[in-house]
C-alpha cells in the first residue's frame, strides 16, 4: 500500500497481488494527525498489505523540509501501529505529475482537488513497483 501524505488529505493506493499494477484506493483526511497512523494501519490490515510505502516529499534540491519531517514521523508511527515494513520513497513531483495527468484527462479543477492525492499515491506506488522489478 502506498501513502501520499498531505497537510489536508492523504492519498492511498494499492497494487495487485503480483505487485505489477498500482491503483488508487481512497483519500482520507489528514486530521486529526494524532490518529492518522492508526487509521492508515487499519486500512492496510483491511487490504492485506504486506508493506507500506510512504512518500517522502523532498525539496527539488533534495533537502528535507518540514513536510519531509512530518512524513518521517508518519512512517515511524505506521511501523509501530501496523507492524509492517515501511519504506520511504522520494515523491518529488508526483503531485505535479498527477495534476498534469488529470488535466490531460479533462478533469475539472474541483474534481482534480478531490482526486489528486489518490492519483499521486498511485504514481508513487507504480514507480516503486517498476523500480523493484527493474532491479
Amino acid at each position: 500500500m502506498a501513502v501520499d501524505p498531505g497537510s489536508k488529505r492523504v492519498g492511498l493506493a494499492v497494487s495487485d497481488p503480483t505487485e505489477t499494477i498500482a491503483q488508487a484506493l481512497t483519500t482520507i483526511p489528514a486530521e486529526p494527525a494524532v490518529t492518522l497512523a492508526s487509521r492508515l494501519a487499519e486500512i492496510a490490515k483491511a487490504q492485506d498489505a504486506r508493506r507500506i510505502v510512504v512518500g517522502l516529499p523532498l525539496r527539488l534540491d533534495g533537502t528535507h523540509g518540514p513536510e519531509a519531517a512530518a512524513a518521517r514521523r508518519l512512517a515511524h508511527g505506521l511501523r509501530q501501529a501496523s507492524g509492517l515494513p515501511v519504506e520511504m520513497v522520494d515523491e518529488r513531483l508526483t503531485t505535479a505529475e498527477a495534476e498534469r495527468f488529470l488535466i490531460a484527462g479533462g478533469v475539472r479543477r474541483a474534481k482534480r482537488r478531490l482526486s489528486i492525492d489518490g492519483v499521486a499515491a498511485t504514481l508513487l506506488l507504480q514507480g516503486h513497483l517498476d523500480s523493484k522489478r527493474a532491479g
